[in-house]
This record gives structure tokens, sequence and C-alpha cells, in this order.
């Protein structure tokens, strides 16, 4: 069983995190799946990975642009996983009970959200009754990520 992280957003939002862990995920030559809990956080998710960077993009695609197996970060709402991706990024309210399927797991949640800290607190409950290695991170004071659990 792979690692789930959860990463707990307070200091910078989503948009500024998630691009970073995607190239760092890249660069270890990793396949990525990003889940996003709706339509609509999908489409700002594929527009910022072109544009996030002024010298840089993320390659990616969803479904709507075909050679899903192609895609080094395919971006979806659903469980599919048709790039082979090993590990899976879950935002915006998504989640998954399919610890066992992926290398890492990552939970992303804006800790201003009520709702996303519920269903955070309900997937750390999921991932530790599944024995699955899972950490918690918050950012500190200068946006550092500290483990907290």
């Amino acid at each position: 069983m792979g690692e789930v992280l959860f990463y707990q957003l307070e200091r910078r939002p989503l948009e500024k995190v998630l691009p970073e862990l995607l190239a760092r995920s890249l660069e270890r030559g990793w396949r990525v799946v990003v889940e996003a809990g709706s339509d609509e956080r999908l489409e700002a998710l594929n527009g910022l990975l072109w544009t996030y960077d002024d010298m840089s993009f993320l390659p990616h695609g969803t479904a709507a642009d075909g050679n899903a197996a192609d895609q080094p970060i395919y971006l979806t709402v659903g469980p599919d996983n048709p790039n082979g991706a090993v590990v899976r990024f879950l935002v915006d309210g998504a989640t998954t009970r399919a610890f066992a399927d992926y290398q890492r797991i990552v939970f992303l949640f804006d800790a201003g959200d009520p709702d996303a800290m519920a269903s955070a607190r309900e997937a750390w409950k999921a991932a530790k009754a599944d024995a699955a290695d899972a950490t918690y991170w918050r950012q500190d004071e200068g946006g550092r990520w500290r483990k907290e659990a």
C-alpha cells in the first residue's frame, strides 16, 4: 500500500500549490491523475496548468482532449485512471478509498472551508482504518510544509 498525504491549505491556495506538486511528480517520472470535485473545477485546473508559469506549462489532458493513455497528467471528475498513474491528487472535495491502487494519494483541501475539512477528516479516518501510511501536512508561517501527524 502506498502513501496517503493530506495537505491542509492555509497560506497558499490550491492554484499555487497544485502546480508545484505536479511538477515535482513529473520530475520523479510519475504519471499523475488529478480528480476534481466538479466539472467547473476541472475546467479551471485545465486552464491553470497551461498558464500557471510564464516560462512553462504542465503537460496534461482531459477526456475531451483524447489520447488519455498518453497524458502525463490526466484531469478527471471520476475514479478513472486511463494513463496508468501511480499518483492520484484529490481536490475540491474529491475522495477515494482506492488506497492500495497508487504509490501515492494526495488530498489537498482548504482549511477555511468547513465542508472540505470534514471531508478530509473522513478520508483520514478511512485511510487509517485501511492501515494506509497516512501523513498530515500544514503550512507554517513561512509557507513551508510541516508534518503534523
